[in-house]
C-alpha cells in the first residue's frame, strides 16, 4: 500500500511539473527571457576569449596577497560565467521595475546557478585532484539547481522512498549519495593529514628509511579506517549490520585476493626486519638495481639504464635475494685473467695488485691482491681481488682494471694465452675427388 502511493505521489509530481513547464512555454514571455539568456551566454563566452588572449593567468596579480591572488586567477579563468551572470542580474532588476516578476522567472533563475557555480568554482579551486574537482562541482551544482528551482526536497523524499533491506540495513539511493559524499570528503583530508605527516617523518634525521616507510603505511592505513568508521556512523549505519559484508570480503579475501595481502603482509614484515631499504642495491633472479621505493604491494627498483623493475614485495620474502649494502657498502670485486707459460707468476701478481690499488675508485685501507690459482692447459690463471667504498659501477671498474692489465702485459711481454688447435693426417693424403666442369651442361 506504501509503495502504491508512493509511486502515485512521484506520478502527481511528474505532471504538476510538466502542466507548470507547458504553461511556461507558452508564454510569449518566456521566448523573450530565452533569447536574452542566449545573448548574455554570447557575450560571456566572446569577453572570456578576450581575456584569456591578453591575460597571462600565471603572472597575474604576483605581488599580492596569496587569498586575494588566488580569488583574481579563480575569476579570471570563469570570466564567461562571471559576465553571464553580470547581465543576468542585470536583465532581471531592468524586467522586475518594468513587467511582472514572474515575467522574468528564468533569468532570475539563471542568474543564481551562475552565481552557485561561481561560488563551487572558488570553493574547489582549494583541491588538486582534477576529478574530484569534477565530481564535487557537479554534485554541487546539482544540489544547488534544485534547491534554486524549490524542487530540493521533493528529490530527497523521491531517493529515500525507494529502499532495499539488506540483514537490517536500509539501503536507499539517498542513503548511498550521502554515504558517498562523506567518503569523498573524509578521504581527502586523510589524504592531507597523512602527507602532512609523511613530509614530517621524511624530515626526520633520526629515522631510518625503512622505519619512516613503515611509520607512513601505518599512519595512512590507520586514518583510511577511522575515515570510513566516521562516514559509516554519520549516515547512522550501525558497523554491527556490515557483519554479512565483512564475511563476503573474507571469502573473497580467501579465493581470490591471496596475493595482495601475501604482498601486503609481506611489505609489512620487509619494513619491520629492516632486511631490504630505500637506497639498497639488490639483485633478485635476473633483476639488479637499486630500491627507489617501496609500496604496500611492490618495490621499484630502478636499474640505472632508465628500466624500473617492479618485484612484488612476496618475491622478496620467498626468494633469493642478494643485497650488496645490507650492513657494509664495501664491496669485493673479483678479476680472472691468465697468461701463458712463459711470464714470470710473481710479476703478473705484482703488475696486477699496483694496477687496482692504482684505480681511483679502490679502497686505500685495503691492499689488493692477486693469487696464482690454476695451471691449466692452455696457461697459468690468476684472481685479482680489491675493494670498493661501494657497488655502484663496478662493472665498469673492471673494465678499467682489465684494460690497464692489457696495456701492461703489452709494455712487459707477457702474452694472454688462446687456444690453438692443430689437424694431423696419419695414414697418407686424403682422397680429393676432381669434378671438371664440361661447358654448355
Amino acid at each position: 500500500m506504501d509503495k502504491d502511493l508512493k509511486v502515485t505521489d512521484i506520478t502527481e509530481w511528474v505532471i504538476s511539473a510538466t502542466r507548470s513547464v507547458g504553461a511556461e512555454i507558452t508564454s510569449p514571455w518566456f521566448y523573450l527571457q530565452f533569447g536574452l539568456i542566449l545573448a548574455a551566454a554570447g557575450i560571456a563566452y566572446a569577453t572570456e576569449a578576450a581575456v584569456r588572449a591578453k591575460v597571462d593567468v600565471g603572472s597575474l596579480a604576483m605581488r599580492w596577497p596569496l587569498p586575494l591572488r588566488h580569488f583574481v586567477r579563480v575569476m579570471v579563468s570563469s570570466a564567461s560565467t562571471a559576465v553571464f551572470a553580470i547581465l543576468m542580474i542585470a536583465s532581471r532588476i531592468v524586467m522586475y521595475h518594468a513587467t511582472w516578476p514572474s515575467r522574468s522567472y528564468l533569468i532570475a533563475v539563471s542568474a543564481k546557478l551562475a552565481l552557485a557555480w561561481l561560488a563551487i568554482r572558488l570553493i574547489t579551486s582549494v583541491i588538486r585532484n582534477a576529478f574530484l574537482v569534477k565530481v564535487v562541482s557537479l554534485s554541487a551544482w546539482a544540489i544547488a539547481a534544485l534547491s534554486i528551482i524549490g524542487q530540493l526536497d521533493p528529490a530527497i523524499e523521491a531517493l529515500d522512498g525507494v529502499a532495499i533491506e539488506i540483514g537490517g540495513l536500509r539501503l536507499t539511493p539517498l542513503l548511498l549519495l550521502k554515504l558517498g559524499a562523506l567518503l569523498i570528503l573524509a578521504l581527502w583530508l586523510t589524504n592531507i593529514a597523512s602527507n602532512f605527516a609523511e613530509s614530517r617523518i621524511n624530515r626526520s634525521s633520526d629515522l631510518t628509511p625503512s622505519i619512516q616507510v613503515l611509520l607512513v603505511k601505518m599512519i595512512r592505513m590507520g586514518l583510511m579506517v577511522v575515515a570510513i568508521a566516521i562516514a559509516l556512523g554519520a549516515v547512522g549505519i550501525n558497523l554491527s549490520a556490515l557483519a554479512v559484508f565483512t564475511g563476503a570480503a573474507g571469502v573473497g579475501i580467501g579465493l581470490g585476493l591471496q596475493k595482495i595481502v601475501a604482498n601486503f603482509i609481506s611489505g609489512l614484515i620487509l619494513l619491520v626486519d629492516k632486511s631490504v631499504k630505500p637506497g639498497d642495491l639488490i639483485t633478485i633472479g635476473d633483476s639488479s638495481g637499486r630500491i627507489s621505493t617501496m609500496k604496500t604491494r611492490y618495490i621499484s627498483v630502478a636499474a640505472g639504464d632508465g628500466r624500473e623493475f617492479l618485484i612484488p614485495n612476496e618475491d622478496l620474502v620467498t626468494q633469493k635475494v642478494v643485497n650488496w649494502t645490507y650492513t657494509d657498502k664495501n664491496t669485493l670485486v673479483k678479476v680472472a685473467f691468465g697468461t701463458n707459460y712463459d711470464a714470470d707468476p710473481r710479476l703478473v701478481c705484482k703488475l696486477a695488485a699496483e694496477i687496482a690499488a692504482a684505480h681511483p675508485r679502490a679502497t686505500r685501507g685495503k691492499t689488493p691482491n692477486c693469487i696464482l690459482t690454476e695451471f691449466a692447459e692452455a696457461g697459468m690463471k690468476f684472481s685479482l681481488t680489491f675493494w670498493l667504498p661501494e657497488p655502484d659501477g663496478m662493472d665498469n671498474v673492471k673494465s678499467d682494471v682489465m684494460l690497464s692489465l692489457w696495456d701492461a702485459f703489452k709494455r712487459e711481454g707477457i702474452r694472454v694465452p688462446y687456444p690453438v688447435r692443430e689437424l694431423r693426417i696419419r695414414g697418407g693424403a686424403l682422397p680429393v675427388e676432381t669434378v671438371v666442369e664440361v661447358p654448355g651442361r
